[in-house]
């Protein structure tokens, strides 16, 4: 599994690093980005919640 980020999309609402902080937080800047380099299978359904609360849809997962 991957995440895509779409960072031009992303607002910093920051409900993906509230709902999984464990797999995204933000930046200085306010953005999106990925706390873990690959996510594991017991990484997966939070991973998934969190780029589903997205607002914008800056997130995007990959199988």
């Amino acid at each position: 599994m991957k995440i895509d980020i779409k960072l031009p999309a992303c607002e910093g609402h920051g409900l993906c690093a509230q709902t999984a902080p464990g797999i995204y937080e933000l930046d200085d800047e306010g953005y999106v980005r990925l706390v873990v380099d690959e996510i594991t299978p017991d990484l997966e359904a939070a991973a998934e919640a969190g780029a589903r609360v997205c607002p914008v849809a800056a997130l995007a997962v990959r199988r």
